[in-house]
């Protein structure tokens, strides 16, 4: 073509439909290699053992020992609030350490006894040796680990780790804030030596009758604050020089890592110095710490105990996943590397199983130490055996000198580790300006947990989340569009019947908002009479088919006018409330021509989404009195495209008088009119062919944008990929029904149909 002017060539989408069977031969095809990568996926070590280094090895034994020493003391202190014997912690973290590294992910997570779940594990053998005293808490803990374990490792090797994305940051910030909370306060008595308390009460309980007991104050209150001012001081006073002398930093880091293992074995030194000569400690002591695995053995596992703490099963499960997965998410994203979350939980599966044989209790991530490894340089997750190497050199060789670890010093340990947990102003603030919902999920969460148990406060939290997402399904947001003009666009028409010639015009576009934009309201414009836009923040499903179905009608009849005829007052509906002013007021509105719906945000349509669209359409078309063309844009997935062809919205209107469900929930009567299916048949096939009809003697249109493409246009004429495209389509049918209207001729639907062909084409 000499002497024309440049143009793109114009691109029509159409998708290829995949079959069900050949999808199901693919998969058997690829079958074998989705087996071989499935068990690979299961062993990840396996993927880098070969490159480890000496350098690695450094570093992780840095790292390794690092962690080693900052567990042991925690590992006794947690026990304590599992009620159980100190040995039990340290059997904990000697599992979880050794075994974490075969299945790991993250390089940074550190497994062990965790504050929360200790917590939990001291409700529940409290509630069940009160109702069963033949039990023993031991026991409660090795089948806790053993059955958190089995569950856990079955969700981890079935994928069902999708199931941790339904519980928001929110309500993990929530019982774990909660959680630290009631440890703290649980923990105050033995701060201060006091004796007799429940410390497994409810924190309100236990926190009234702190200030009840008061006056019965050991001497432990001196090892007890004292311990917590070191520990406070000396982290203080670290950071404060190593942002002052950052040369030094390292050491300083490390140097305060040690707080605690200097704490443990100065507050023992100065315990045994006091207990010199006398038959009786003046304060209270660890005492005795049996050397070795003395509870290893294959778990036996009786009726009752599985009965007594079926109902804290769940819960455990939950804090073993959440709290583990959240932790090597948030330290994946801050050294830059992706974990498996389904991995991670067969990780924790298999170590709480393995766990059960030693005699510990359930165990998952801990962030003060995961943060403390990641900070110490860890390389690989071979790091952790390292740290457990130190927790059986302290099971073996030290544990005489456990005997008199002052209670007060392990409760100060246990309130520093934990106080970290809680959720600060600043948190809530955030929140607050983010999401109110969110808020009332984390307020209604720590309070659950501080005034009952962190059982009821982990359901809380996840039945309100549950049930706050399903309102946003079920209810989501509706938006009626209006328009704000842009700057024109010069656009080529190449026009192929008349002699290659070219003619140049001048169109312009719109910016489609919502009406109320809290910016750009004010200049926002409606769209042309007779023509209406909205778009829902949803997807199209069962939940909310109903309610998006009522806002499309009645957001179409409060703009548009009945079409059909006046009725007297006697033929009118009972819920009909119209007055004599308003039916005058309504007759100056336009009559509904066509609704065009964005579909930007819808990534699912199901068969309930697609019958109310269809329900909708019937509706507006008996209230306009005549086919209301729907026109779609921005449909983003292959399969809602699909759905709505089935529909016949792609060539509408559909052949026949009237509109049936499209997948019916109760088959029409036998005994009812019935359509030929022969014809309804013939109708689905010929919708191809009505669209090459609808081609044929259309003008090529161009966009003339520089180092772009046109706008794609639709092989079907309702679906646009530009809000501009589907008005100007609307538009043209709408002056064809117009001019028809006033030359006394009675335009079929069918006329409609195929005259409805984008401005564009």
């Amino acid at each position: 073509m000499p002497n024309s002017p440049p143009y793109k060539e114009e691109i029509i989408i159409d998708y290829e439909d995949i079959s069900h069977q050949r999808q199901t031969q693919e998969f058997f095809k690829h079958l074998p290699e989705y087996t071989k990568q499935y068990f690979v996926s299961l062993f990840p070590i396996a993927t880098w053992l070969h490159r480890y280094n000496l350098m690695w090895l450094v570093r992780d034994l840095i790292a390794g020992a690092t962690v080693g020493i900052v567990i042991v003391p925690q590992s006794m202190g947690y026990a304590k609030i599992a009620e159980l014997p100190a040995q039990y912690g340290l059997y904990t973290a000697f599992v979880g350490l050794c075994v974490y590294c075969l299945f790991a992910t993250s390089k940074d997570i550190s497994i062990g006894p965790t504050a929360v779940m200790s917590l939990l594990v001291g409700q529940t053998v409290t509630r069940v040796t009160s109702a069963d005293p033949t039990i023993t808490g031991p026991e409660i803990a090795v089948a806790l680990s053993l059955f958190t374990g089995i569950i856990a490792m079955f969700i981890g090797l079935v994928r069902l780790g999708i199931l941790v994305d339904f519980i928001p940051a929110p309500a993990i910030a929530g019982f774990m804030s909660g959680s630290a909370i009631t440890i703290t306060i649980g923990q105050m008595p033995k701060l201060f030596g006091i004796k007799g308390m429940n410390t497994q009460d409810s924190s309100y309980l236990i926190f009234g009758n702190f200030f009840k007991n008061l006056p019965n104050t050991k001497v432990d209150v001196a090892f007890g604050l004292v311990s917590l001012v070191w520990l406070y001081a000396v982290r203080y006073a670290c950071q404060v020089l190593g942002r002052r002398y950052p040369k030094y930093s390292m050491h300083f880091f490390f140097f305060s890592i040690m707080r605690n293992g200097l704490l443990v074995i100065f507050g023992t030194l100065f315990a045994f110095l006091i207990n010199i000569g006398k038959s009786t400690s003046p304060i209270s002591i660890l005492k005795t710490v049996p050397a070795g695995f003395t509870a290893m053995a294959i778990p036996t596992i009786r009726p009752s105990v599985i009965s007594g703490i079926a109902s804290s099963l769940p819960s455990g499960v939950i804090i073993l996943i959440l709290e583990h997965v959240a932790i090597a998410k948030s330290f994946g994203r801050i050294n830059d590397y992706t974990i498996n979350p389904d991995q991670e939980i067969i990780a924790i599966g298999f170590t709480n199983i393995w766990a059960s044989f030693f005699g510990a209790y359930p165990s998952t991530g801990s962030f003060s130490r995961t943060a403390i490894k990641a900070r110490s340089g860890v390389k690989t997750p071979i790091a952790g055996i390292f740290s457990a190497l130190i927790v059986l050199l302290a099971l073996y060789a030290l544990t005489p000198a456990f005997y008199f670890i002052p209670d007060a010093v392990l409760a100060a340990v246990v309130i520093h580790a934990v106080a970290d947990l809680v959720s600060g102003p600043s948190y809530v603030k955030r929140l607050a300006a983010v999401s109110l919902w969110e808020l009332l999920i984390f307020v209604a969460t720590v309070l659950v947990t501080f005034f009952s148990t962190v059982e009821y406060g982990i359901y809380a939290s996840v039945a309100m989340s549950i049930v706050i997402l399903l309102f946003r399904i079920a209810r989501p947001r509706f938006w009626g569009l209006g328009r704000i003009p842009l700057s024109s666009v010069h656009s080529v028409v190449y026009e192929e019947d008349k002699k290659q010639q070219f003619t140049t015009t001048e169109h312009q576009n719109f910016l489609y908002v919502p009406e109320q934009h809290p910016s750009l309201g004010k200049l926002v414009e409606s769209l042309p009479d007779g023509i209406l836009m909205c778009r829902v923040d949803e997807s199209f499903t069962y939940p909310n088919s109903s309610f998006i179905s009522d806002k499309i009608i009645t957001y179409c009849k409060a703009r548009t006018r009945s079409g059909g005829k006046v009725l007297s007052k006697g033929d009118r509906q009972w819920n009909d409330d119209s007055t004599p002013a308003t039916l005058a007021a309504r007759y100056n509105l336009p009559r509904l021509h066509a609704l065009i719906l964005d579909f930007a945000s819808v990534n699912r349509l199901d068969s309930s989404g697609l019958q109310a669209i269809v329900d909708a359409q019937n509706t507006l078309n008996r209230y306009s009195g005549h086919h209301v063309e729907f026109h779609f844009v921005n449909i983003l997935h292959p399969a809602i495209r699909r759905c709505l062809i089935v529909a016949q919205f792609g060539t509408q209107p559909r052949p026949g008088n009237s509109r049936k469900e499209v997948l019916p929930v109760v088959p029409a009567s036998r005994d009812g009119p019935q359509r030929d299916n022969e014809h309804q048949h013939a109708d689905m096939e010929n919708q191809v062919d009505q669209e090459d009809d609808v081609k044929e003697g259309q003008t090529d249109y161009v966009e003339t944008v520089q180092g772009g493409i046109s706008i794609p246009k639709d092989r079907y004429p309702f679906f646009h990929w530009s809000s501009d495209d589907a008005v100007r389509s609307a538009l043209e049918s709408q002056e064809i029904r117009q001019s028809l209207e006033e030359s006394g001729e009675a335009l079929p639907d069918e006329a409609i149909s195929n005259s409805n062909v984008p401005a564009s084409h």
